[in-house]
């Protein structure tokens, strides 16, 4: 009986944590031209580094875009 909870307590964590993953945001540097923006998706093309973690608002990456060093124009 404990194994039926088990299993089903696994498959509903298997489909409610893409959900969780939808409203991160990114802060990401383009390598050839040196600039910096926010996506929704992790990048995973080698031209696109991420900067810092994921942020859980448009907000708090546009924040840290500002504070990163990296993103600072020259």
């Amino acid at each position: 009986m404990m194994m039926k909870y088990a299993i089903c307590g696994i498959a509903l964590a298997a489909l409610v944590t893409p959900a969780f993953a939808a409203n991160k945001f990114y802060v990401v540097r383009d390598t050839t031209t040196k600039e910096c923006s926010i996506v929704e998706q992790k990048p995973t093309v080698a031209t696109m580094k991420l900067v810092g973690m994921s942020h859980n608002s448009q907000a708090k990456a546009e924040k840290a875009m500002k504070v990163a060093k990296i993103c600072e124009i020259k």
